[in-house]
């Protein structure tokens, strides 16, 4: 799907195009985002900012899509942008934009603050897998690469079957936030024929080693995505094991 199969993962209102072009020496891929994109979860970004989040606020998310992904057409990076909704119309929109930058479309099911939730996004979408699994229908029916940013631990949502759904929704792709329950990227990897991008805590050989383990088809750094050393570091591990595909980006 990219190579090498290093990600930077979104973060709040500052995975930019900016910040997708300083990262693309090491990376194959930036999910740029997270941007809320209809009226419910734009209103739980601006809660968000008034509690001092950093949130994209754009007065039309799909054209600001639109610049951030023109942004990086002669960048080599394969550009991917993380949506969060709490219904399902705005999605195909924004997997049209998507598609036509030759972008991923990524489904937010994975922010997990109080006010992103009261409104049914990001992590409260695992708990509503049918809904989930509408939004991925609507996006792949536009022909876009689709997927969907996840999180394990979350109680009462068994993720290997949730993304054998999504799979069959037309998902190509799952982000796995593992959080302390590595593993689970092997369950997911076993259950289904995604490709599976392994998130949380990837900063060197032995945390690489341990997804590839696993059976993860590329790892993605979140927080420290804008730190060169951090990157360099990571791609050189990522470079080194024989389960992935790595070659460089350059």
């Amino acid at each position: 799907m990219f190579t090498p199969p290093l990600a930077l993962a979104s973060l709040s209102g500052e995975a930019d195009a900016d910040w997708a072009r300083a990262g693309a020496h090491y990376a194959g891929a930036a999910f740029l985002g997270g941007i809320a994109i209809d009226d419910d979860s734009r209103a739980a970004a601006r809660d968000l900012v008034a509690r001092d989040r950093t949130e994209f606020l754009p007065d039309d998310p799909l054209a600001f899509i639109d610049r951030q992904l023109a942004a990086l057409e002669n960048v080599p990076i394969q550009p991917a942008f993380n949506v969060r909704s709490s219904t399902p119309e705005p999605i195909p929109d924004a997997a049209r934009v998507c598609r036509g930058r030759d972008a991923l479309l990524e489904v937010n099911a994975h922010c997990r603050q109080a006010e992103l939730c009261a409104v049914g996004c990001g992590e409260s979408l695992l708990r509503d897998g049918d809904r989930l699994r509408e939004y991925v229908e609507l996006a792949a029916e536009t022909g876009a690469t689709v997927g969907v940013k996840v999180r394990a631990e979350v109680p009462g949502v068994d993720l290997p079957a949730l993304a054998q759904g999504l799979e069959a929704a037309g998902a190509a792709f799952v982000h796995v936030d593992a959080m302390d329950s590595e593993s689970v990227v092997r369950d997911v990897v076993d259950a289904t024929d995604l490709f599976v991008i392994a998130n949380n805590g990837v900063r060197d050989a032995e945390t690489v080693r341990e997804y590839v383990d696993y059976g993860a088809d590329a790892v993605s750094v979140g927080r420290p995505s804008d730190n060169p050393d951090v990157l360099a570091r990571v791609l050189g591990a990522v470079e080194e094991q024989d389960g992935l595909e790595a070659t460089s980006s350059q």
